[in-house]
């Protein structure tokens, strides 16, 4: 009798191998989505610094948000798709249609290749961003990435492809679609709409165009410079305080003058009692009235203060090449 060939533990193992690294990147996924809508803050060792950023900068950058919704809940959708198309022919066995197993089998393969393709190449164009952009470390994002490449190479390898032209299209046409898309969906990101410096260098600050939700209120949308955080670390140095409150317009400006990198680095005091992590007590003892209002060497100043403005009051000698200003 003819032996039967024996295939290779790669094809032998491959499903459940996708199957199990995708249930992985949806555990991930699931938790930074998670974090992300109940406001929470990811735990990270990386620390940030004015040239790197820390993971929930990274996951908090106008990068990590797709139509209003969390990046990571698409990516916690694609690898549950993965983990469907990788683990369905293993659990649902037509009785004795070979037919509809062999559809089966086939279809899935490549829908494993068409998802493997589109993730490993959006994973490219954000591993691209974080490092060259924003200039961070995120191990969330950098495992993310890991887990996309390596579901393409098992999605590529875990068979025995007849066609390998087949594998060739498949694989070109998915990734253009998936590059053109991206780039499609971060073009705001990339080239903001309203953010054109004028005559002298200054971007005017975009405005807020929904009502403030506790305990945030509004995301920050622009993008620290040098100068700015330099001068929020000397403010803090100093021991500067800024007072303000989640659903205030003016101390939104404020926010959006700095920055978020900088921002980041003020020592910021929630009045409100439904803000994140509110110091209602410290407001009240401090005798504030207004917001946004700035303690600076033990006097205060209520009001929205431009970066200039600030840099004079603290007596900061560093870079005044700031970005922004008020509209």
């Amino acid at each position: 009798m003819r032996r039967r060939r024996s295939l290779p533990w790669i094809y032998r193992w491959s499903r459940p191998l996708i199957g199990a690294i995708a249930i992985a990147g949806a555990i991930l996924t699931a938790y930074l989505t998670v974090t992300k809508l109940t406001g929470g803050e990811v735990v990270c060792s990386a620390e940030a610094t004015a040239a790197t950023s820390s993971c929930s900068d990274v996951l908090n950058s106008p990068y990590a948000t797709i139509f209003g919704l969390p990046l990571t809940l698409f990516g916690f959708l694609a690898y549950i798709s993965m983990a469907i198309f990788a683990l369905s022919p293993l659990i649902i066995k037509p009785d004795g249609n070979k037919e509809l197993k062999r559809n089966l089998d086939n279809w899935t393969w490549l829908l494993l290749l068409a998802g493997g393709t589109g993730m490993a190449v959006f994973s490219s164009y954000l591993m691209y961003v974080l490092f060259f952009k924003l200039q961070a470390v995120c191990y969330y994002c950098i495992g993310s990435a890991l887990f996309s490449w390596t579901l393409l190479t098992l999605a590529i390898m875990g068979r025995e492809w007849e066609d390998i032209g087949q594998i060739f299209f498949t694989v070109v046409i998915v990734a253009l679609l998936t590059l053109v898309g991206t780039l499609g969906v971060y073009a705001n990101v990339d080239n903001p709409i309203g953010e054109t410096p004028d005559q002298d260098g200054l971007i005017v600050i975009p405005q807020a165009q929904t009502s403030p939700e506790p305990p945030i209120g509004w995301e920050i949308t622009t993008t620290s410079g040098e100068a700015e955080i330099a001068l929020a670390k000397h403010l803090t140095e100093i021991g500067v305080k800024n007072y303000g409150a989640f659903w205030c317009p003016h101390c939104y400006e404020q926010k959006q003058l700095l920055g978020k990198e900088a921002f980041s680095e003020i020592d910021y005091i929630e009045c409100d009692p439904q803000g994140k992590n509110p110091q209602r007590q410290a407001c009240v003892t401090a005798g504030i009235k207004s917001f946004p209002t700035w303690e600076i060497k033990g006097k205060f100043y209520p009001g929205v203060q431009t970066p200039q403005q600030l840099a004079e009051l603290s007596e900061y000698k560093g870079s005044m090449d700031f970005k922004y200003k008020l509209p």
